[in-house]
């Protein structure tokens, strides 16, 4: 079976230019409206809306490697780090502030140059014990063995792709890093689509690579913009997308250079995340509305914390019971702090009654 990376030259990519510049058009012209838009905000709406999409950048991005964040403790690291005040802040685990921290260095960096010991560097937040899993692995270098991507059973594996020998990889950087560091007369959301390919395919860690790769293609998507607040998520399209993406990844890796249908996926997907802002926008202005309203009244933590949830990510209804999970208080307390709510006239009970008493925001109450 013959790889991509098979190829002489495999790295100069071709495309219909025809097919892709006709979608590209298009995006880049609603990409422009949202920026603009979004800029036009107040600076409390454009922190919000920036905490909200890094925070859900990072919690897709691993969703999509299997791994669960808390959005809570994303969205704390998050704001701690750019100076927001934000309430309801919670603890925030070592791992978490390290993913906050690679992704923060690539948006909030963009214009700076990419270099190994960057990539190094994000590679040890990812993995700060070592370990990956139950494994060992090489942290903070590039892979020493050869790589397949795979599934299924052991013993039932299918293999997707094989990455170019380990042999190869520091070779392979070298290119990368020079051409994303680069001039070349290339459409930079282009630039984006076609180096989270490339880096992918190179696979050049043991363990990590759709993380980093997802962490380059935003750094780009900022340079693209020339702006460090992110107003949309592009792991969250992925993510729900999820099938459709590997299905193309395999397809172009196991092609002979011509990315035409990889590029039209990705600037689909962009554009999808580039739509999402729509509701992005009225959430966050719903929420700073919330809060500014409320400004002068007394809230405890674990009060913040779910009025905070219920603008955020509550799925479902809002009960007692969940109240209690999740602040990890007493059925009596949950109630208690409830019932404070409804009497400052900001929660208030729906129609249904007795076990399946639960309860909404008034603002949202038809």
């Amino acid at each position: 079976m013959r790889y991509i990376h098979d190829y002489e030259n495999w790295w100069r990519f071709r495309y219909d230019s025809d097919r892709v510049l006709n979608v590209l058009g298009r995006v880049r012209a609603k990409q422009g409206v949202v920026l603009g838009r979004m800029l036009s905000l107040g600076f409390d709406s454009q922190d919000e809306a920036a905490v909200s999409n890094l925070s859900l950048e990072l919690v897709r991005s691993s969703e999509i490697e299997g791994q669960q964040l808390s959005l809570e403790e994303v969205r704390s690291s998050i704001a701690r780090r750019l100076g927001i005040d934000t309430a309801g802040l919670v603890p925030v685990s070592r791992y978490v502030d390290g993913v906050v921290e690679m992704q923060l260095d690539a948006t909030q960096n963009y214009d700076k140059p990419l270099s190994h010991e960057r990539l190094f560097g994000w590679h040890n937040v990812l993995f700060p014990t070592g370990m990956s899993g139950l494994y060992r692995i090489n942290v903070g270098k590039y892979r020493t063995e050869d790589m397949q991507v795979v599934s299924g059973a052991m013993g039932k594996e299918k293999v997707h792709y094989q990455a170019p020998a380990a042999a190869r990889v520091l070779d392979e950087m070298e290119r990368f890093i020079s051409w994303i560091n680069g001039n070349e007369e290339i459409d930079a959301v282009l630039k984006a689509a076609i180096a989270h390919l490339w880096f992918v395919s190179i696979h050049p860690f043991d363990d990590g690579n759709g993380r980093i790769t997802r962490a380059l293609t935003d750094m780009l998507l900022a340079r693209s913009e020339q702006c460090r607040k992110r107003f949309y998520s592009i792991s969250a399209e992925i993510k729900v997308m999820q099938k459709g993406y590997y299905d193309v990844l395999e397809k172009t890796q196991r092609g002979n250079g011509d990315i035409t249908e990889w590029l039209l996926w990705f600037l689909r997907c962009f554009e999808q995340a580039l739509d999402a802002t729509e509701n992005t926008v009225a959430t966050v202005m719903r929420k700073v509305a919330f809060w500014e309203c409320h400004r002068n009244v007394i809230f405890n933590e674990r009060q913040r914390k779910m009025l905070n949830l219920l603008f955020d990510n509550f799925f479902g209804k809002l009960t007692s019971g969940k109240w209690a999970k999740i602040t990890k208080c007493s059925s009596d307390t949950a109630l208690n702090d409830i019932k404070d709510l409804i009497g400052k006239g900001i929660l208030t009970k729906t129609a249904e009654g007795g076990r399946s008493t639960n309860y909404i925001l008034v603002e949202s109450n038809p």
